[in-house]
């Protein structure tokens, strides 16, 4: 293929893309238009359910359902994704009286979700349907009903779920995101169903928890010689040593810095004690403070290490950026 036809060939992709994008950004922003009373109604059923919502759907509207169900249960709203086509063989035992079904179907005239009505019925559990047509099987036997029905599909043949599957996870986004905010969900719930992630992390970790402890911290006393001060920061690798007086209280601190500082001033390392080269009121944090917490304080002072004090000031423990990154919060 010469230069000119992979131009060209280039410049034709390029098209279909952006031509799939405006139309899903146009499909969105009629979305936003039907979000009205129903989405409220959507939104007090979810909120009075007692159990969980159960959200379904068949093929591409599946793999939104399947979507869905994490974003809700991660952000609140107990919710678990239910095959249609399994539920007939046994699955259908899942949904209680006390659940909510969320239904995906562009149609709203999937055979396996319409053969859910009758056991719906039976139980009283109500239904959310989430379909291209209001005039549906699906529509009209649900309690709320949300339309997100699409001008037209992104593939050019007008057949590939495309614009309608994008409708539908933006529909099921904004229930997500409304719910969080009528529970008043913070980042701290976020955090402790997403343990394993980095926000758990950062959220979740406190300064006791990775900090160093007993024999492990450096610590000298206000009379200690240079020279032993030394080879505390070199036995205990922290980058730094407290100095601490009676009772373990915290007086001051020497790190690589002040070293280099003193060894500009000519200070003479076998004659001098901490208490003369330490730098006193020094930062510090607290044992129950949140590591994210500890990662600020090193950030905004530009220090790499710090001492850790209970409320009277006693040293109780010492972590750097090290023992934050191995721990991964940074």
């Amino acid at each position: 293929m010469d230069s000119l036809a992979q131009e060209r060939a280039a410049t034709a992709l390029l098209t279909a893309a952006r031509r799939a994008l405006a139309i899903e950004a146009r499909a969105l922003e009629a979305l936003q238009q039907r979000v009205d009373t129903a989405f409220v109604a959507a939104c007090r059923l979810c909120l009075d359910c007692h159990g969980r919502v159960v959200v379904t759907g068949m093929g591409k509207s599946g793999h939104v359902a399947r979507k869905i169900a994490a974003t809700l249960a991660s952000t609140g709203t107990p919710a678990f994704f239910l095959h249609p086509a399994e539920a007939s063989h046994g699955d259908i035992g899942m949904i209680t009286r006390q659940d909510l079904l969320l239904a995906l179907s562009n149609s709203g005239e999937t055979p396996e979700l319409s053969m859910l009505l009758p056991h719906l019925a039976r139980l009283g559990t109500p239904l959310i349907a989430m379909t291209g047509n209001p005039g549906s099987t699906l529509a009209r036997n649900a309690a709320v009903h949300l339309d997100v029905s699409v001008p037209e599909e992104a593939c050019p043949l007008n057949l590939a779920p495309t614009a309608s599957t994008t409708a539908a996870l933006a529909m099921g986004d904004a229930l997500a995101v409304a719910l969080l905010e009528a529970r008043g969900f913070t980042a701290e719930d976020f955090a402790r169903s997403h343990p394993g992630g980095s926000l758990g992390r950062r959220l979740l970790l406190h300064v006791e928890d990775v900090m160093r402890r007993g024999s492990d911290m450096p610590q000298v006393g206000p009379t200690t010689p240079l020279s032993q001060g030394l080879l505390e920061m070199s036995r205990k690798g922290l980058g730094m040593t407290v100095v601490v007086g009676e009772d373990a209280h915290v007086l001051g601190i020497f790190t690589d810095g002040d070293l280099r500082r003193m060894l500009d001033a000519r200070i003479d390392v076998h004659t001098a004690t901490m208490q003369d080269v330490m730098t006193r009121g020094c930062h510090t944090i607290g044992p129950r403070e949140l590591a994210a917490e500890a990662v600020h304080v090193m950030e905004t002072r530009r220090i790499s290490a710090l001492p850790v004090v209970d409320a009277a000031g006693t040293l109780v423990g010492a972590l750097n950026v090290h023992d934050l990154l191995r721990a991964g919060v940074v």
